[in-house]
């Protein structure tokens, strides 16, 4: 155990999208990388984004005015240094993706000749694009390139395990803590292998699978997040789970994400049928926000829920058709296909008919505490994206602010991993399946995973109240040990992998939340209305191990 490899091996980053994708690229050509997609390399939140990334382009913008809309959104809770720093770096941002062959929607007359949009919570135009499928355009261009690099090895299917720190290691457990790698399994072949990383970069995403209704992706489990808790890291503002508005509601669609550009470019939400002798087709977000349908998220996704228990609604309309009126068919197909072309097969032309639309989760706002240049509270340990918290988001996530935060910080990353000293690594215990058998069965496992995804959504949702937050931490405390004993006993699996990280982050959403004593972004309280005048993140601190990581 006391022998040393005798080169220092790659970095890790554990996740195959913006975030992940965006430190590989930027330092793969001075240090060898491992890419590790626990499913396709197609799946990733990056692809699901529609709306755009922030640039601070235009001559009728500013810096000072994006950090201002930003602090806006964040409801008090923005830390102002983290988010000039990224707003400084927006444009740098935009030029990268350019670079990387981002296929941005053109306008000649526009900055760097890109066509700029406008999302709820902006004062002006500075969304860059590609129509309504921007997530997917970053994501495939940068995969391409991420693929065709001779330094970047790419693995599907393999999903971490846990990271390997220095209470792995029997002869350093008197040092200081630190992560020497990962234990990851590969699912084509049913192992654990262990391996040793110069750096470890988390880009894992977020926890929108941990509630029954979400606009994510499957691979939104909190893995990044629970392995960090798990190895001593802080993690902050965990109640502030963003619910985008708009989600389509159908039974053949019940994760499509109807983007808020939209919203921006004219569609308005109006009520159906709530009785008889009423034909539906009411506004009323101009009732509950003067900025109306561009109010930012939080308030409009509290207006859409009132207004459904209100009126026993399954749903409320979003209608495009003003677009139409205003600026023709053609712009409407032209500026949100993705959209048009997904209703259409499900029967809806939404350039004749008003979408049926339900709020869902979508963003995890907090996360692992990182610095600007990705660093966790462990040496040899990195985040960036959306299991992160800088203190850019605050309360509530502005729109589009998500994929620039992944390019800037992603960037400011590698130039950190870069620049760190190289060192030989001890080797690394295996992973340890001695004591372990196959499960004879998985209905523990879909069972617990159904419960907790229910009880998060009807107790820690988009109104909360202490009671229902305090039913809920009994019940995530007995399906953790259970979810722990099942885990001590049987061999790993994805699926026992990712409840064992959800029910850690439902914890975690759990606990910040019956912390903060206000209603405040994204956090609103029944029994705390109020916004307090002073108020600060809620961070946790996992207490330290006897035996040192």
């Amino acid at each position: 155990m006391n022998a040393e490899t005798s080169a220092p091996p790659p970095v890790v980053v554990i996740g195959a999208g913006l975030g992940g994708l965006a430190v590989a690229l930027q330092l793969a050509d001075r240090r060898p990388v491992v890419v590790l997609a626990k499913r396709s390399l197609s799946e990733s939140a990056t692809s699901w984004a529609q709306g755009g990334i922030v640039g601070v382009l235009g001559d009728d913008d500013s810096i000072a005015s994006h950090v201002h809309d930003t602090q806006e959104a964040g409801a008090g809770l923005v830390d102002e240094h983290t988010a000039r720093y990224i707003a400084k770096h927006s444009a740098d941002a935009v030029r990268w993706l350019v670079d990387m062959g981002v296929p941005f929607s053109p306008d000649p007359a526009g900055p760097l000749g890109l066509h700029l949009t406008r999302e709820g919570g902006h004062a002006v135009r500075r969304i860059a694009h590609a129509a309504d499928a921007t997530g997917r355009a970053i994501h495939e261009a940068l995969l391409a390139r991420a693929l065709a690099h001779p330094q970047i090895t790419l693995r599907e299917r393999w999903m971490a395990v846990d990271l390997v720190t220095t209470r792995h290691l029997k002869d350093r457990r008197g040092e200081r803590p630190r992560c020497y790698g990962v234990y990851v399994l590969d699912m084509d072949h049913g192992r654990v292998e262990t391996l040793p990383a110069a750096a470890v970069v988390l880009a894992t995403g977020g926890v929108g699978k941990v509630y029954r209704y979400t606009s994510n992706p499957d691979t939104a489990t909190g893995d990044g997040i629970a392995m960090a808790w798990r190895a001593g890291c802080r993690v902050g503002n965990m109640e502030f789970i963003q619910f985008h508005p708009t989600c389509l509601y159908h039974p053949a669609e019940r994760s499509f994400l109807i983007t808020e550009a939209l919203r921006g470019e004219g569609a308005v939400l109006t009520l159906p049928s709530v009785g008889p002798g009423d034909p539906g087709g009411s506004r009323f977000m101009p009732a509950h926000d003067a900025r109306a349908e561009l109010a930012p998220r939080d308030i409009v996704a509290r207006a859409i829920d009132f207004e459904m228990k209100k009126h026993g609604l399954d749903h409320v309309w979003l209608d495009a058709r003003p677009i139409v009126k205003d600026k023709g068919e053609a712009f409407l197909k032209e500026h949100f296909p993705t959209i048009h072309a997904r209703c259409l097969a499900l029967g809806i032309d939404i350039a004749r008919q008003p979408i049926p639309v339900v709020p869902a989760a979508h963003y995890t706002c907090g996360g692992v505490v990182t610095d600007l240049e990705g660093r966790t509270d462990l040496p040899g340990l990195y985040a960036v994206g959306e299991a992160t918290y800088t203190g850019l988001h605050g309360a509530n996530r502005l729109a589009s602010n998500s994929l620039l935060e992944c390019v800037v910080l992603g960037r400011s990353c590698a130039g950190s991993i870069e620049h760190q000293a190289d060192a030989a690594l001890p080797v690394l215990p295996p992973w340890d399946e001695s004591q372990v058998e196959d499960a004879d069965e998985q209905v523990v496992i879909s069972h617990n995973w159904d419960e907790l995804r229910l009880m998060m959504w009807n107790y820690v949702g988009i109104v909360r109240t202490t009671k229902r937050l305090e039913r809920a931490l009994h019940r995530i405390k007995l399906l953790r040990g259970e979810i722990d004993e099942y885990y001590a006993n049987f061999r790993v699996n994805r699926d026992l992998l990712e409840l064992r990280n959800l029910v850690t982050c439902a914890e975690l959403i759990v606990r910040s939340a019956l912390r903060r004593h206000e209603s405040r972004g994204l956090h609103f309280s029944r029994d705390f209305p109020f916004t307090l005048p002073t108020s600060f993140p809620t961070v946790l601190t996992r207490p330290a191990r006897s035996n040192g990581g």
